[in-house]
């Protein structure tokens, strides 16, 4: 559980939005699927997101493949310039998994900072669900399980306003687990209420019961005391939003659970605000 100052402080400087913006809505250009995925030519794309869906245990088990003593998190910028693919040796599995088929280098959208974030990901699944992804460079003939010892993955740049809160984000393209992602943007969300949101109009109710974002909202102030803490929560939110609206991401159920987090979270700082 992650620890935070025992100090209270509620001061009433601190200026948020009252509600997280939402992009106009926009179409995933076919040819960015296409692109990675030409065998998709006659699928809608919504029938490729379904079936991406049934897939992300066996593409999540592929990432987990890469030997993580080969993987490293980050890379300097300057070697960007002559590193058009990376060559990661697999662990052995017996099991049926999809490894994947490209290396995000993630760098902040407004700074030059020396080191990308790497990320191995599945070209299909960010091309099929992220309308503002530039094209992505061809994929290297897949790896078979079993068949190979190491896999190539081309390298694609990509910049956004937060590597550091990609993760969340690029895990719910994979799971849609609305549940995995409130826990990644809230502290300490209670299991009993994880355990209810098994659909998306669960989660909507959520957010028109008064009563439940309440209850949250006092469980989060109980859980990380005094505004400084709050605010980085807020912070690590709207940070997931911003790299939503900079990739062109429209999945209803993300949007929903980004109100749920930022309502909590005002929530609770409106109640210590109200106590103090």
């Amino acid at each position: 559980m992650a620890s935070f100052p025992a100090q209270p402080s509620y001061p009433s400087n601190v200026q948020l939005p009252r509600t997280l913006q939402r992009p106009p809505y926009a179409e995933v250009p076919r040819q960015n699927v296409l692109a990675v995925a030409p065998e998709l030519g006659d699928v809608a794309i919504e029938y490729v997101r379904r079936g991406l869906r049934v897939q992300a245990n066996q593409m999540l088990a592929g990432i987990s493949a890469l030997s993580p003593s080969h993987l490293p998190p980050s890379m300097p910028r300057s070697q960007l310039y002559h590193t058009t693919s990376l060559t990661i040796p697999l662990r052995p599995t017996q099991h049926a998994i999809s490894y994947p088929t490209h290396m995000l280098a993630l760098s902040k959208s407004s700074s030059n900072d020396a080191t990308v974030t790497l990320v191995p990901t599945h070209a299909v699944v960010i091309a099929s669900q992220c309308a503002s992804l530039p094209r992505l460079p061809p994929t290297h003939a897949p790896a078979q399980p079993g068949a190979t010892a190491s896999v190539t993955l081309p390298v694609l740049s990509l910049s956004v306003p937060s590597p550091s809160a990609f993760a969340p984000l690029h895990a719910f393209l994979y799971t849609h687990s609305v549940a995995n992602l409130l826990s990644a943007l809230l502290p300490a969300v209670p299991s009993s209420f994880l355990s209810t949101l098994t659909s998306h109009q669960a989660l909507r109710g959520t957010l028109a019961s008064g009563p439940a974002l309440h209850s949250l909202s006092a469980h989060l102030m109980s859980s990380a005391p005094g505004l400084s803490a709050l605010t980085g929560v807020a912070q690590r939110i709207a940070a997931v939003w911003r790299n939503a609206v900079a990739l062109g991401i429209h999945d209803p159920e993300l949007w929903d659970c980004l109100d749920l987090a930022w309502e909590v979270v005002l929530g609770a700082m409106n109640l210590g605000a109200g106590a103090h």
